[in-house]
């Protein structure tokens, strides 16, 4: 008796074996559920893995690239930072697509098949597109042939190109003609650039002024009539000047290039020109020493440059209508501002000095009204006057 329910058991068991294997092997959308839940497992391990593995993989890397003395290597390997968390996708993919065919029973996939080459594709030009900047470091020792900015714009042309050159492969996978999309933006263009020519003119205009070196981010400039600061970015259309208000503005590359720029970042030296007013009373011999004694303070102050270097002036110059005006011409070795303004100050300072020293003072502008003999003065009442009447 128990034998027979032993067997019973065993029958429904297998029974049971038998309709889990038939649901295991039912198709779906032409797939077996088994294929395509193995499948589907194989693809969410793939995405959760994605880090540890990209992870692991990339302090491999930057191991071997420690053992380098040049730092370009180990700048790659963290450009390929990104790209490598494509790599685990891209296997859990293809392993994905296989089990799927298998499910199939050799059912066309072509389709599902394209994904693996475009996320390839994809991940290389990524790669290339991160890559740019270990490149340019590469180039560094051209700078005094192309400037910063120049290294720069090279910079966002190869990353631009790379994005364009990797989506058309992508498109070329999915047999999308790239032919025909670039013809129609060929056309596109030639209508674009009838109303865009000012965009032109100014990308033009910028090459020109990084090719004539008229100015680098960080130097102070003045264009008269549009703005004067320090550059701050050198675009493709405009160029960012911030006014020392720390106002931006965005001046476009065409106002830059066209008109005369002053770059005072690129002084020699930094001059002094001013106009120093005594009185009228100053005898010759206290103008002779207020010229000596300033001439001898600019000329052996180590802040001053000297002939023949520059040069250097201090004379009487003119008569003015209220003051004997001396001219003081002279320069300062250093160009930065705030130096300049202490220079300027303890200048002050000396000829202040030595102009009371010498027993006169400065003018200042007055009026003399001269009375012809017999000219009556009109005196205007007082209040005293106005009460007695």
């Amino acid at each position: 008796m128990r034998v027979q329910d032993d067997t019973g058991f065993l029958a429904h068991t297998g029974e049971l074996w038998a309709q889990a294997a038939g649901v295991w092997q039912t198709s779906f959308l032409g797939v077996s559920v088994g294929h395509g839940v193995s499948a589907i497992i194989i693809v969410v391990l793939g995405i959760t893995l994605r880090s540890v593995l990209a992870r692991t993989l990339l302090t491999v890397l930057k191991r071997m690239a420690q053992k380098t003395e040049n730092g370009v290597d180990d700048a790659v390997v963290d450009a390929l930072a990104g790209p490598l968390k494509l790599l685990p996708i891209i296997i859990s993919l293809f392993f994905a697509v296989k089990i799927l065919e298998a499910g199939t029973g050799g059912a066309d996939l072509s389709e599902a098949d394209r994904i693996i080459p475009s996320l390839v594709a994809i991940g290389i030009f990524w790669a290339l597109h991160n890559a740019v900047d270990p490149f340019i470091h590469l180039m560094r020792a051209l700078e005094n042939a192309l400037t910063p900015v120049m290294l720069d714009w090279l910079t966002k042309a190869m990353r631009i190109l790379f994005i364009i050159v990797g989506a058309a492969a992508v498109l070329q996978i999915w047999d999308i003609p790239v032919g025909g999309i670039i013809a129609g933006l060929g056309l596109f263009g030639v209508a674009v650039g009838l109303g865009a020519q000012d965009l032109f003119k100014n990308l033009i205009a910028g090459l020109l002024i990084l090719a004539e070196k008229r100015f680098l981010p960080g130097d102070w400039i003045k264009v008269d009539g549009v703005v004067e600061g320090t550059v701050e970015e050198i675009n493709f259309r405009s160029t960012v000047v911030r006014r020392f208000d720390k106002g931006p503005v965005y001046v476009p590359n065409s106002k830059l290039s066209d008109q005369a720029v002053t770059n005072f970042s690129r002084m020699s030296h930094r001059r002094t020109y001013w106009i120093i007013s005594v009185r009228y009373d100053t005898t010759v011999e206290q103008l002779k020493t207020i010229r000596d004694r300033v001439l001898d303070y600019v000329t052996t102050h180590p802040g001053y440059a000297q002939a023949p270097e520059v040069s250097t002036f201090m004379r009487v110059d003119s008569f003015g209508p209220s003051s004997i005006d001396f001219m003081l011409y002279c320069f300062t070795r250093t160009t930065n501002w705030g130096e300049w303004l202490a220079l300027k100050e303890e200048l002050a300072f000396t000829i202040k000095t030595i102009v009371e020293e010498a027993g006169t003072d400065f003018a200042f502008p007055s009026s003399s009204i001269y009375l012809e003999q017999g000219a009556e003065l009109f005196s205007p009442p007082t209040a005293v006057d106005a009460s007695s009447t």
